[in-house]
């Protein structure tokens, strides 16, 4: 059957003679990498090496001059790479598939050719709904890098900027630490005859796993806390180390909290991440502490939270140091760029062997996985949950 849809309508039944199944035939990608244009957004989605990758497999690839500067990519090496150097933005978005970071504004979504692919993330709790109307009546295909889900039911462009976030929350939290910054003046080591930091991690899941390893492999005494006793019976195991952990209590939690240095949130919630730590029991805690909110993107697991930016990150409530920026790898661009690239290169190669993305869609469960919007209607329960937008599942659409 053949099934017809307009904009968050009905969908319509044709009935169709039936086709055999063929082999895909390889396809050859017509790819563009438009410049960022998001605040602070310092990321690019292809390494140069990734790019001569996919060249060499016939694939066309245009960027925009400059997309890689913040990241510490030069338009020669892409140019080196096979990639052609463009000026016109407008000529980046029209490339059938475009590949951005960040996703992308209404205007730039006016800017993307009808039916064309779109491969970013969605960053779901910052949406509108005018943002899938837009993509609707371009009736375009859109795979958001928060969704896609690999043959072992992990989310891997999630997962490693998670590692990101926790490793750096560490190295960040040490950096505040200086008297310079205003902090206790404490070194986060350990030093010979010197009581190591207290380190305490709200949280169990990757992010937490990260800053917890580093904080350890620093010399820090780690405590974290997670109402999951699964989370934290395998952050153990990952740990491979003896580490104090608790569920949530507030009695315990208050004690540790008076006694930490450094406190990373990173609980995540199913829609806004929980207040785990009232105003109060930041009031407790030392003179000089520093609290990094990896959960500001859903809100923040600290009462007194507040989004700040990488160019004006910090701020100081009740003698305590807050760290609030939402996108913490930007921070890192070329070690966040590489790790991007490196998971989306291969999908992308599959998809090209594959027949291109239309074909993809019907073979490749880990393309489908990421989708949301495919010509235009909706896909994502999710997304559609969220917004209250009528949805379809792609696979009575694919058949």
């Amino acid at each position: 059957m053949d099934k017809r849809m307009t904009a968050f309508g009905k969908i319509e039944f044709h009935v169709q003679e039936e086709r055999l199944a063929i082999t895909p035939k390889k396809g050859d990608l017509f790819i563009g990498l438009p410049k960022e244009t998001c605040h602070e957004e310092k990321r690019v989605c292809l390494t140069p090496d990734a790019v001569a990758a996919m060249t060499l497999q016939g694939h066309r690839i245009i960027i925009e001059s400059g997309a890689g500067l913040a990241s510490n990519f030069t338009d020669k090496e892409y140019s080196d790479s096979g990639a052609k150097i463009s000026y016109s933005t407008k000529e980046v978005f029209e490339c059938n598939i475009v590949l951005k970071v960040s996703p992308p504004s209404i205007e730039e979504i006016n800017l993307i050719k009808p039916q064309a692919f779109l491969v970013s993330s969605l960053q779901l709790k910052t949406q509108a709904k005018d943002y899938f109307k837009a993509l609707a009546n371009k009736r375009i295909t859109a795979i958001a890098f928060d969704f896609i889900k690999d043959e072992q039911d992990s989310f891997p462009i999630v997962k490693s900027l998670s590692e990101i976030a926790g490793t750096a929350s560490i190295l960040i939290a040490s950096e505040l630490m200086n008297a310079e910054n205003g902090g206790s003046g404490r070194l986060l080591g350990n030093i010979s005859g010197v009581p190591p930091c207290e380190v305490v991690i709200l949280g169990a899941g990757t992010v937490a796993l990260f800053a917890a390893k580093s904080a350890k492999a620093l010399g820090a005494s780690v405590k974290v806390f997670d109402n999951s006793i699964t989370k934290l019976r395998q952050l153990q195991q990952d740990l491979n180390i003896p580490v104090y952990t608790s569920t949530i209590h507030h009695k315990a939690l208050e004690k540790a909290l008076m006694r930490a240095d450094v406190v990373i949130g990173a609980i995540k919630g199913k829609t806004r991440a929980p207040i785990v730590v009232s105003e109060d029991l930041i009031c407790v805690m030392k003179e000089g502490a520093v609290i990094i909110d990896v959960s500001i993107d859903r809100g923040g697991c600290f009462e007194t939270s507040e989004l700040t930016t990488h160019s004006n990150p910090t701020f100081k409530k009740h003698g305590v140091i807050h760290y609030g920026v939402p996108n913490i790898p930007s921070r890192y661009a070329k070690t966040a760029t590489v790790s991007i690239s490196n998971i989306i290169t291969p999908y992308l190669l599959a998809v090209g062997d594959e027949g291109g993305f239309e074909t993809a869609v019907k073979y490749d469960t880990v393309i489908r996985s990421g989708m949301y919007m495919y010509k235009g209607i909706l896909t994502k329960k999710a997304v559609g949950d969220w917004f209250n937008i009528p949805f379809t599942d792609i696979n009575l659409l694919i058949l």
